[in-house]
């Protein structure tokens, strides 16, 4: 069928271009012709076939049209993350960093969403999506990776602008009720947590079974509000494959294993210790003497907890640092941009993210996920929650919710209590 133009001025720049896939029930057209209208330009819709079943696609083709070429520019960059591509299909344009650290002028700025990149008439897929980098063309070997801003090399082959590159947006699971619908991942201590609840422990189980790998991100928290028992069950039972932290969280942990407390507090009975805040500093001092974490354990020194069971069951963790550390511990990497580095090698084959109590480590981890990983949030602050969301990891469902009794019911959901 054929609509009728949402505007028939002529214009001085127009691109033909098309997108497919859920775009109706999952409102992605009309986020399209929102975005178009908000930056200034105008559109054509020429044809539209609606799918007629529950899992048949659509399809639009429009014409976008501006009043120069960088507004057009600017109007397809912004609507090509949710999957607007040109009909005229042209190969990406390429051209070599001028120096290290810093991209050509014009780079592409990726998003977290599956991204192909045409190259010679060919589409080449990028095996690891990740936000706010840009894309890097090995054209001898014909593949295509991101690449942070910092970590970019004099010569290598960075793509320009939009054209030759194609997203395709994530879309919610069909196939049957899915607490992880990214429609339905509203913020709210109102919302109910039982069936979600249960969707993060079949993920848990799946993944478990082989169907993919779990990422625990956690915060100080988790110890101070007694959950460190929980945790330690799922990494025991083998419900976690990476861990990433701070400082604080290993401290803490280790500090209840010595002194019975966190941050001073005895977690026996829930008041503060005399000589209690030096406890922190005198476990990290023990661990130093010692050499790390692994050192402490093998030595008899930690003997539970959950620094002591990734050790048991070797999985592997990447402590990342801040201004504010005490210390720090052996293990934690102080360098910002070499944390980020070691966290992108524990990302592939990750399918389930679970963020607990803790903000900008969230965050970080949130901007290094491809959208196709499923990421469920707890926090008592909806804010941690939101902040994720506007930062582009849209797909995170949120709990608001104290994180003891998140844990508590998790583990009984996985028969471990």
């Amino acid at each position: 069928m054929t609509a009728p133009a949402h505007d028939a001025k002529s214009p001085r720049f127009s691109e033909e271009i098309e997108v497919a896939g859920h775009i109706i029930d999952s409102l992605i057209l009309p986020k399209i012709l929102d975005e178009i209208m908000m930056l200034g330009g105008r559109y054509k819709i020429d044809d539209i076939q609606i799918g007629q079943e529950r899992d048949d696609p659509s399809r639009a083709r429009l014409q976008v049209m501006a009043d120069s070429s960088a507004q057009l520019q600017k109007i397809l960059a912004s609507i090509s993350r949710h999957g607007a591509v040109p009909i005229d299909d042209r190969d990406c344009v390429l051209v070599a960093a001028d120096m290290d650290g810093a991209f050509p002028e014009g780079f592409y700025c990726t998003t977290n969403q599956e991204t192909e990149v045409r190259l010679d008439g060919e589409w080449m897929q990028l095996e690891l999506p990740e936000m706010d980098c840009g894309l890097r063309v090995d054209v001898a070997s014909r593949t295509v990776t991101t690449v942070p801003m910092t970590d970019v090399k004099q010569g290598e082959m960075i793509v320009i602008g939009h054209q030759g590159v194609r997203v395709e947006p994530q879309e919610p699971d069909r196939s049957e009720h899915d607490a992880f619908s990214f429609m339905n991942s509203t913020v709210s201590s109102e919302k109910p947590k039982g069936v979600t609840l249960r969707e993060i422990a079949a993920e848990m189980r799946k993944a478990k079974a082989g169907n993919g790998r779990i990422l625990i991100v956690a915060g100080p928290a988790v110890v101070h509000t007694g959950s460190r028992d929980h945790l330690s069950k799922l990494i025991q039972a083998g419900y976690v494959n990476v861990l990433f932290a701070g400082n604080a969280l290993a401290t803490h942990d280790m500090e209840q294993s010595l002194f019975g407390t966190s941050l001073g507090v005895s977690m026996a009975e829930g008041r503060s210790t005399e000589g209690g805040h030096e406890h922190h500093l005198r476990t990290i001092n023990r661990i130093r003497r010692l050499g790390g974490i692994k050192q402490a354990v093998h030595a008899g020194v930690i003997t539970s907890g959950i620094m002591y069971e990734c050790v048991q069951q070797n999985v592997p963790f990447v402590l990342c640092g801040s201004i504010r550390d005490d210390g720090p511990l052996p293990d934690v990497i102080t360098d910002a941009l070499e944390s980020q580095r070691v966290m992108r090698q524990h990302v592939p084959g990750i399918t389930f993210c679970l963020m607990v109590a803790t903000t900008l480590h969230s965050i970080a981890v949130g901007n290094i996920l491809p959208a196709r990983v499923k990421v469920v949030c707890v926090d008592i602050n909806p804010a941690t929650v939101t902040k994720l969301g506007d930062r582009g990891t849209f797909q995170t469902v949120g709990l608001v919710t104290d994180v003891e009794p998140f844990f508590r019911v998790l583990v009984q959901e996985l028969g471990l209590l």
